[in-house]
């Protein structure tokens, strides 16, 4: 993949930072759900942070007046309401963000959830062009950094603006030349913000972007651990990791300068304010007809606008993050899937599926074109191989038979049906596909059979164990599915229930390719794909696996792709691919007689066979 599509699936959307965030929302509607209330909640904060210059300038003016002195009584009372004021204020703060808790948190894990579904519809256009980590990292590191800005930031953008709005005025009411003094003193803050907030923005997208590509380098070192030690290639991809590393801190040293600066310019311009009210309070007291009170309530109010700034300062860099997040994650979302089921699909038969390709040509996104105008009609029931040399199209063409993608051009057709027009899942129930390397999860050999059957045991009675989460295992369905495939030698000497490990790393290669079978047969599907289902495996296990695969071709059509000419051999009817074309078609003696592409490949394969004998 080039540098240009990558860069265009992580770039940032070319929005600015509200209206990333406004998008944000609008795909976590969550937590917007009662978010009305909650700011009718922050009416209570907004009274309690008022409360204390309020009660300052009556004890002043009111209750140190008179002939008495001190109205003791008075500044009691006034202390009580305060009291109570502030108390009613904090549950109020406590319950509006215990609400956005709730809410962001459901948003978060629904987000992960689309996001994570969103991937997995993706097309293998998609996934061939985006490293494994970058993609990770879109439902784990850019959805977690969402969490505190929608249950601390969302509060403070809702809270701190009333209290602002309360403040000035407040000190409006109080003296209205005062309070233009103060706002002349903040208005060069929003143009100094602004300018902050477009520069922050890029440096946390970068940032972002650093943290998916040292993902995917952690990713791929540790799954490769064992080839980097045998190669003693730690120091080459040690200092690679490193170099991610480094540029990942490096992205967040810069990001980190601009919210640096902006609590810089935060307080710098609080501390301004304070001393301008403080002078303009004592040399124009008279001039302006303030009371000590109304100056000392001011200056109370003045030291109140610091925290909602500071804090909205910070809020300002999350609300970064988050945007930068959210344009990770919308670029995901926003990422158009090539494969879309029908809205009324057709079903197809039980039995064996005849499939008919017709002018099929597909060209990956980048450029590339992988197939051109094939076409050939395979009758069910057939045992079909497919062979060429190493880019010739075999594992696409498979892929498309499965319908991880859609034709650029031509059709597919099974049992008549254009496979765009199957229901996904009878297409998911009818076409069955195993890997290459026979992908396995970390779970029993058991459960990782049983996922062909969709949940359900193939002879419909219930099971007396469970898998890890708790869901039913019939094992004696697992046991069957090796019995018919002729391996139940195997399944004794492992036992259904040993775990297999991460991608099936506590089995052999060919082992792993033995369970993908066992779990194919259990599937029963009319249309069996297999890609290189019997390469790099051990004698015992090859010889195992070719009597498995007799077996499991009986009743079905069978399409291997496949390397080793033996498979051809012993296929019923061999498409020979080049440079993806169909160039040749027939039987294995057939080609081999007639002298092409094929003729080549099998002369060349029997020579290395010998070779390595």
């Amino acid at each position: 993949m080039s540098a240009t599509e990558e860069q265009e699936f992580d770039d940032l959307p070319d929005l600015r930072t509200v209206d990333l965030l406004r998008r944000g929302l609008a795909v976590s509607p969550e937590i917007k759900q009662g978010l009305r209330a909650t700011v009718l909640l922050g009416l209570a904060v907004v009274a309690s942070r008022l409360t204390v210059p309020v009660v300052v300038e009556r004890a002043i003016d009111n209750g140190t007046t008179g002939a008495t002195g001190v109205d003791f009584g008075y500044i009691f009372t006034i202390a009580a309401v305060a009291v109570g004021t502030v108390m009613f204020g904090w549950l109020g703060g406590i319950w509006a963000e215990r609400r956005l808790v709730e809410r962001s948190a459901t948003a978060i894990a629904n987000l992960r959830i689309r996001t994570f579904d969103r991937i997995h519809a993706l097309s293998m256009s998609d996934l061939n062009e985006s490293r494994r980590g970058v993609l990770v990292s879109r439902v784990t590191s850019d959805a977690e950094q969402l969490t505190r800005f929608a249950q601390w930031g969302l509060f403070v953008f809702s809270i701190e603006p009333m209290v602002l709005t309360g403040i000035v005025i407040a000190m409006a009411l109080y003296s209205w030349q005062l309070t233009l003094l103060v706002v002349a003193v903040y208005l060069p803050v929003w143009p100094m913000f602004r300018w902050l907030q477009r520069r922050q923005l890029l440096a946390y997208d970068r940032l972002r972007s650093r943290v998916g590509d040292m993902l995917s380098s952690f990713s791929e070192t540790l799954s490769g651990a064992a080839v980097i030690r045998v190669y003693g290639a730690e120091e080459r991809f040690g200092a690679q990791v490193g170099v991610d590393i480094d540029e990942r801190y490096r992205a967040r040293i810069d990001s980190n300068k601009f919210i640096a600066g902006t609590f810089v310019v935060g307080d710098l311009f609080s501390a301004v304010a304070f001393v301008a009210v403080l002078v303009a309070g004592l040399t124009q007291r008279e001039a302006w007809n303030l009371d000590a009170g109304d100056v000392v309530a001011i200056m109370f109010l003045v030291s109140l606008l610091q925290q909602p700034i500071s804090e909205l300062s910070e809020v300002l860099d999350q609300a970064q993050i988050a945007a930068a997040s959210w344009g990770k994650i919308l670029g995901v979302l926003d990422r158009p899937v090539d494969v879309s089921e029908p809205t009324n699909g057709r079903s197809l038969s039980a039995g064996p599926i005849d499939v008919e390709v017709e002018n099929l040509d597909f060209t990956y996104r980048g450029g590339e074109q992988a197939l051109k105008g094939v076409s050939v009609a395979i009758p069910a029931g057939t045992n079909v191989a497919v062979v060429g040399q190493t880019g010739s199209g075999k594992t696409t063409f498979a892929k498309l038979l499965c319908r991880l993608a859609d034709p650029s051009s031509g059709a597919i057709k099974v049992n008549g049906l254009d496979l765009r027009d199957v229901s996904g899942p009878s297409r998911i129930s009818s076409i069955r596909m195993v890997p290459q390397d026979g992908f396995l999860f970390d779970v029993s050999i058991a459960e990782n059979v049983m996922m062909g059957a969709d949940g359900e045991s193939s002879n419909g009675e219930s099971s007396n164990d469970e898998s890890s989460d708790g869901e039913s295992i019939d094992v004696d369905a697992v046991r069957s599915a090796f019995k018919v495939l002729g391996l139940s030698w195997w399944l004794e000497r492992h036992q259904p229930t040993e775990i297999v490990g991460q991608r099936g790393e506590n089995l052999s290669v060919g082992e792993r390719q033995l369970v993908a079978l066992a779990r194919a047969q259990l599937a029963d599907p009319g249309l069996l794909i297999l890609d290189e289902a019997t390469s790099a495996v051990d004698p015992e296990i090859d010889e195992a696996l070719t009597a498995a695969l007799k077996r499991l071709a009986e009743g079905r059509t069978m399409i291997s792709v496949a390397h080793r000419l033996s498979t051809a051999e012993a296929a019923d009817l061999v498409l020979v691919f080049d440079q993806g074309q169909l160039v040749e078609v027939g039987p294995h003696h057939e080609l081999v007689d007639r002298g092409g592409v094929y003729s080549e490949l099998h002369r060349a394969w029997i020579g290395n066979t010998r070779a390595a004998r």
